[in-house]
């Protein structure tokens, strides 16, 4: 008795686990791998995924029906004496049309989930292209703005005969190795930021006769911390663009202030009122769309365009 209980038990677990499981298997990747990708994503026919959606369910059920009309005893619970058992035979195609479905909807469940996460990782990608590609696109504006306006005041140099001239090739000279070979790397250290503005306040100062008069002061981690390049010189350039930059008692105030967490800039110009740029210029604007790109949430920008001064005071959470 026992014996052939347990010869009925074998036998059901070898057809539950073994058929059965290589049908539920094979209804789960034949969604996975052949009607999703090819009624759904590549043909869009939705109808037609939906009949072949139903008719796997109705063949693998009725696979396991007749399979288990074969094996009553073992898989509908017959008695010896052939009386019906657990289960009828309706009640059974029923429940195995469940489990079909089952690993159907499974199977489209992980795909999507699957597709979601790349169609996610590709969208950051893009993104993460585009971002880096606009940026390369607002550096390189950034960098011919400064050679012109640098150019220009050496052609005045030159013009004028100005003993001036070689020294402000020599400074241009500098200035343009750190932002071609120092500066292409996502941040620098900001020593050598502050050492590049210095350079560029040393050949701005070459084209004032009456001397232009600049107060900078650093206080805090400046060669310990690390910032993105060319983000501070735009505003140190509408200074000397826009400001009146050769008056003693009125000189331009750059502060820089930096620790562990915080990058605080400053600029202070008196306005000169008859100095109209009619270009404009890519500027604040320019540095602003990098901060954003750069520093989402993380920095914040407050320009006071007063009467008599221009303040610009920049914070970034470095």
């Amino acid at each position: 008795m026992v014996s052939g209980n347990s010869e009925v038990s074998i036998k059901r677990q070898l057809i539950s686990f073994g058929i059965f499981g290589v049908l539920n298997v094979s209804v789960f990747y034949i969604n996975y791998i052949f009607l999703i990708p090819e009624f759904i994503k590549k043909r869009k026919k939705y109808l037609f995924y939906i009949i072949a959606f139903f008719l796997i369910i109705a063949a693998s059920s009725l696979v396991k029906t007749v399979i288990a009309v074969l094996n009553p005893v073992d898989m509908l619970g017959y008695k010896a004496d052939g009386k019906a058992g657990e289960i009828t035979v309706n009640q059974y195609a029923i429940f195995k049309a469940l489990i079909a479905g089952f690993f159907l909807v499974s199977s489209s469940i992980i795909s999507f989930i699957i597709d979601w996460f790349s169609s996610q990782s590709i969208q950051r990608n893009l993104e993460s292209e585009r971002k880096e590609m606009e940026l390369q696109f607002l550096k390189s504006q950034l960098n011919p703005h400064f050679l012109f306006n640098s150019l220009n005041n050496i052609y005045s140099l030159a013009y004028q005969k100005s003993d001036k001239t070689a020294d402000a090739i020599m400074k241009l000279s500098e200035i343009m190795r750190y932002m071609i070979y120092e500066s292409n790397t996502p941040t620098v250290s900001l020593s050598k930021e502050v050492d590049y503005l210095k350079n560029y306040i040393e050949l701005q100062k070459i084209r004032f006769k009456d001397g232009a008069f600049i107060e900078m002061t650093l206080n805090g981690e400046i060669d310990n911390q690390k910032v993105v390049p060319l983000m501070l010189i735009s505003f140190v350039e509408n200074a000397f663009k826009h400001g009146v930059v050769n008056d003693p008692a009125e000189p331009v105030k750059i502060d820089i202030i930096a620790n562990q967490k915080i990058l605080h800039f400053s600029v202070i110009n008196k306005k000169n009122n008859q100095n109209k740029d009619a270009q404009g210029g890519v500027g604040l604007p320019n540095v602003e769309r990098r901060l954003q790109l750069i520093y989402p949430d993380r920095y914040k920008l407050n320009v006071v365009n007063s009467a008599t001064h221009y303040t610009c005071e920049l914070m970034i959470d470095i």
